[in-house]
């Protein structure tokens, strides 16, 4: 299948196909002893990562575990349908999200609030998981991968506070979720995600810390990817936040609104990325990524509540 692409060590990246695009939201398939899925997608991809699954030789039987990152709709939107084809699969989250999963109706609701009539085209309807399915993660855990193997798990808030970040002991690989930010291969670009309500600047830099400390050989974004150079990446994450917070402080300290703030930040950090320079559906696909005014709104909403 063309979205499907072998990372080496029995890693699978899945394009989810989020909304029908490419190149908007990966799960990762570790094929080991104990298949485990690492993200999701959204519901409306739900059908899209079974079919890489049955590809790659994983019944409905098979698979061992689902783990995600955070309960945003694009990695853990389709946690009940996943669960719902994989009866015997154990669904793995932070202790924060875990009664979301459980029960969705008030993350729905707060999504549908935000998103509009664009919730169905972009996520779908995240469904209940029954509870006794869930396993809640505390600050750290590990989801065993057969053989020796396992995914650890380690507390990651700043984007969300119920993200964590996931290592495997047999690779190195880092699965990321959006405490890095969001990285665009095609350009190269990498931009926060710091949407409302839980950005915090200090929380999300000691998240990077955190991850640098793991001395990880390689980074799996959800958006989108793999990259090798862990230590550059990690340190360009830390000073784009550091640079929209500035703006977005500045634009606040000016008395701008929102809608202004947004105009000012967006065309201050303009020539920072190649994907804004490139053509239309490029720029259109990191803007659905990272948008400039979910970024801003987050980092205004966290300047409100330590700088009132």
């Amino acid at each position: 299948m063309d979205n499907i692409t072998d990372l080496g060590g029995d890693v699978y990246e899945i394009d989810t196909r989020m909304a029908g695009y490419s190149g908007i939201t990966a799960g990762y398939l570790i094929l080991g002893d104990r298949p485990c899925l690492v993200e999701t997608g959204t519901s409306t991809s739900a059908p899209v990562v079974r079919d890489a699954l049955t590809s790659l030789g994983v019944g409905p039987r098979d698979l061992a575990t689902v783990v995600v990152t955070h309960i945003h709709l694009d990695h853990a939107g389709g946690v009940g349908d996943i669960a719902g084809f994989y009866p015997e699969a154990e669904i793995v989250v932070h202790e924060k999200g875990a009664r979301h999963l459980a029960d969705p109706s008030r993350l729905m609701a707060s999504a549908r609030m935000v998103w509009g009539d664009k919730l169905d085209v972009l996520f779908g309807e995240l469904s209940a998981t029954d509870a006794s399915r869930i396993r809640a993660l505390g600050d750290s855990g590990s989801v065993d991968l057969g053989n020796g193997r396992a995914l650890h798990s380690h507390y990651s808030p700043g984007h969300a506070k119920h993200h964590v970040g996931l290592i495997d002991s047999g690779t190195g690989d880092l699965y990321v979720g959006d405490a890095a930010g969001v990285y665009l291969p095609q350009t190269g670009d990498l931009r926060p995600a710091t949407p409302p309500p839980d950005f915090d600047l200090d929380t999300a830099l000691d998240s990077i810390a955190l991850f640098e400390g793991l001395r990880p050989q390689r980074l799996l974004f959800s958006h989108y990817g793999p990259v090798t150079d862990v230590a550059e990446t990690l340190g360009r994450s830390a000073e784009e936040l550091r640079i929209w917070v500035d703006l977005t402080r500045q634009a606040r300290s000016e008395g701008m609104d929102l809608d202004h703030a947004v105009a000012m930040v967006r065309e201050r950090t303009q020539e920072r990325y190649a994907a804004l320079r490139s053509d239309d559906a490029t720029a259109e696909q990191f803007e659905l990524l990272s948008g400039a005014p979910s970024n801003v709104a987050g980092i205004m909403h966290w300047l409100d509540r330590v700088q009132p």
